[in-house]
């Protein structure tokens, strides 16, 4: 190559520049300099130096520092399924602690209803902020660091005995729930787009199977005879197994979209997000309130009372496994609507009924009502466009947490003044009301 020509590559002809365009575009999500410098090269045409124009190291640098998000595939599917069986099994895995944590701390019952506030209130703080650090930092490192503190907290819940520990740690305990929960939500969404197959039935079925599996389990290892702490240590070893297995391919970006990291839900995704807290109000009502209103209402033995629960639990757990094909098969807007009414009906049946079969009955259509509304709601929110789905997705799991928080004290707030059966009545008539929003949400 002649010096001449060498100079010429200084003032780039337009050809010139349409190589460099190429090339930072092929180098564009290569992974190190070596793939980077091979592309170079095998777009020369002897692979010569004298070819590579001062402005190279400049395309080398920005297509290496900025790769592109990878395309969610299989593995990515993988980890998001194992991301909400940890936070259903997380969670589940507390419940049967609730006595232990009572007696070592010789609490009341108004004082316990105070300390298990922190773990609430410590999820709906954590969600905002967890959706704008997923979408700086990825979604990974978020549900990483959300699935360590849940680690963290599970032993210390089975072994502290000063209330003001417990507070702390129950607070970190549901930062941790918040975190995954919310960041498993918004990987959720990029990856069914990304599939192109509705597949978020399917991933809440998992906390779902999570939530019985952890109840049911620590409950066995506690029966046999194993201390709080020694199935505490054997929820965090399994934990830490599937963190190993899904970790690798979680998603390293948190979204696509840009914009403000915290914004007050509006437009469609408060609408969404006020459907959402209508269907938590509803399990709430069925996870808080189904055993007193057996016992109370139908006179069914105590040791009995939580059948209720389980039809509820069932059932939601069995329609949201099979919940994606469903929802290929009706759509979303039937989705809704019949799963409104489904609720509603169930509801009104285990209010009305005069008897308590009829009532777990009536407990397990609000399970299969529910169970797939959520799911398609968040579907819905991934595909507006008014606001970005990292600040989407957590205000709607937010929203959705409150309903849960807020659904037993409304309750019974209700039940004080008038009674417990017209308090579920209303959240029937609330869930008639999800059913009419299936159309407006199509429109």
């Amino acid at each position: 190559m002649r010096p001449t020509q060498a100079l010429h590559l200084h003032n780039p002809t337009p050809a010139t520049a349409r190589f460099h365009n190429r090339a930072a575009t092929h180098l564009r999500g290569t992974t190190g300099r070596v793939f980077a410098l091979a592309a170079v090269g095998s777009m020369c045409k002897d692979g010569a130096l004298p070819l590579i124009h001062p402005a190279m190291p400049r395309i080398f640098m920005t297509a290496i520092s900025t790769p592109a998000p990878v395309i969610p595939g299989r593995l990515e599917q993988m980890s998001t399924r194992l991301a909400y069986l940890i936070a259903g099994f997380g969670i589940a895995a507390w419940a049967p602690l609730v006595p232990y944590a009572k007696a070592r701390a010789a609490l009341d019952e108004g004082t316990l209803g105070l300390l298990l506030l922190c773990l609430g209130v410590g999820s709906i703080i954590a969600m905002p902020v967890s959706g704008a650090l997923a979408s700086r930092y990825g979604c990974r490192r978020v549900m990483v660091g959300g699935t360590l503190l849940i680690c963290l907290a599970l032993p210390l819940l089975a072994t502290v005995t000063s209330l003001p520990l417990l507070i702390a740690t129950l607070f970190v305990f549901g930062a941790g729930l918040g975190c995954v929960d919310s960041t498993v939500n918004l990987q959720a969404v990029i990856v069914e787009r990304a599939s192109g197959k509705t597949m978020m039935s399917g991933f809440h079925g998992m906390f779902s199977l999570g939530g019985i599996v952890g109840a049911a389990g620590v409950s066995a290892l506690l029966g046999l005879g194993m201390t709080p702490l020694g199935a505490m240590w054997v929820v965090v070893a399994l934990i830490l197994l599937a963190l190993l297995k899904a970790g690798p391919h979680m998603l390293a970006y948190g979204s696509q979209s840009s914009g403000p990291a915290f914004a007050i839900p509006h437009g469609v995704v408060l609408f969404i997000g006020c459907l959402c807290f209508v269907v938590f109000l509803a399990e709430g009502a069925v996870l808080d309130w189904s055993a007193v209103f057996l016992t109370a209402e139908r006179n069914l033995d105590a040791a009995y009372a939580g059948l209720g629960y389980a039809a509820f639990a069932l059932t939601m757990t069995v329609g949201r496994l099979t919940g994606d094909a469903i929802v290929r098969r009706l759509g979303t807007t039937r989705v809704i609507v019949l799963g409104g009414l489904t609720a509603a009906a169930g509801l009104l049946l285990a209010t009305l009924a005069p008897s308590w079969e009829a009532a777990l009955v009536g407990y397990a259509l609000v399970g299969a009502g529910c169970s797939n509304i959520v799911p398609v709601l968040y579907t819905a929110v991934g595909k507006q466009t008014l606001m970005p789905e990292s600040i989407a997705v957590p205000a709607i799991t937010t929203l959705g947490y409150a309903g849960i928080l807020a659904g037993p004290a409304l309750i019974g707030f209700v039940a004080h003044a008038s009674s417990l059966s017209l308090a579920f009545g209303l959240i029937a008539v609330a869930l008639l009301g999800v059913a009419i929003s299936g159309k407006i949400l199509k429109a």
